[in-house]
């Protein structure tokens, strides 16, 4: 199957390099101390956070530092496909795990020690780079919770289908069984706290793959903070500042 055509096209209408359309909104849960909607293409993801609250569970309680919980789920209707999927299957255990290791990685946990926040992040629209818009997703719902973190972390992935970098696959283009790059990181840091890769890539294909994976996530840092910068000035505007 011909991803790119001969003028340079995917199926989808984008160039090689270019992103889809990014859309987010800031408080999309009323009950929750932050929450967020965030769109890339026509993959959408809702995140929500609690906390930080006193653990439920005290044998789970850490003395030193805050306790990360993240829950990930994919609604019914999400995908074109209608079957019901057992909530806690294999996929959604390990995508629950990747995302919270990814939020430890930014969070400054020793400030709240002895308490807990949970991530709750649901697929509600499925396209692609599910993995990415929930990261991203949650890095806003947490700075609209006001956690305190190192650095916003964001996500994105890139591919290598007929010879050619893809940035920001599509469902096409990621099941098509390439290689494909999933990478977060802390951009202000520039330190990488998740990488992820299926399929083998030449060393060199790879660092080209992934520094475009790099350039996506900050391309989405910059629009991160465009967002929080829009919502601060709406609620000061509201207060009266």
């Amino acid at each position: 199957m011909e991803f790119v055509n001969p003028e340079g096209l995917r199926l989808d209408g984008r160039r090689p390099l270019e992103m889809r359309q990014l859309r987010a909104q800031i408080g999309a849960v009323a009950k929750a101390d932050g929450s967020a909607v965030f769109e890339m293409g026509n993959t959408k993801v809702i995140a929500a956070v609690y906390g930080p609250r006193e653990v439920q569970n005290r044998s789970q309680q850490i003395n030193d530092q805050a306790l990360v919980r993240c829950e990930y789920s994919m609604a019914n209707f999400s995908t074109g496909d209608r079957r019901r999927k057992p909530k806690g299957d294999r996929r959604s255990t390990e995508i629950s795990l990747v995302i919270r290791q990814t939020m430890e990685a930014c969070i400054l946990t020793h400030l709240m020690p002895r308490s807990q926040i949970d991530i709750y992040v649901q697929v509600l629209q499925a396209d692609g780079g599910t993995r990415s818009a929930c990261i991203n997703a949650a890095t806003l719902a947490l700075a609209d919770a006001g956690i305190p973190m190192r650095d916003l972390v964001t996500s994105c992935s890139a591919g290598f289908l007929n010879s050619t970098p893809l940035l920001d696959l599509n469902y096409v283009e990621d099941s098509a069984g390439g290689p494909d790059v999933t990478v977060g990181i802390l951009p202000k840091l520039d330190k990488v706290t998740l990488l992820q890769m299926d399929a083998k890539l030449p060393i060199d294909t790879f660092e080209n793959v992934m520094q475009l994976a790099v350039e996506g996530c900050k391309a989405i840092a910059n629009y991160i903070r465009e967002v929080l910068l829009e919502n601060t000035k709406q609620l000061e505007y509201r207060r009266g500042l």
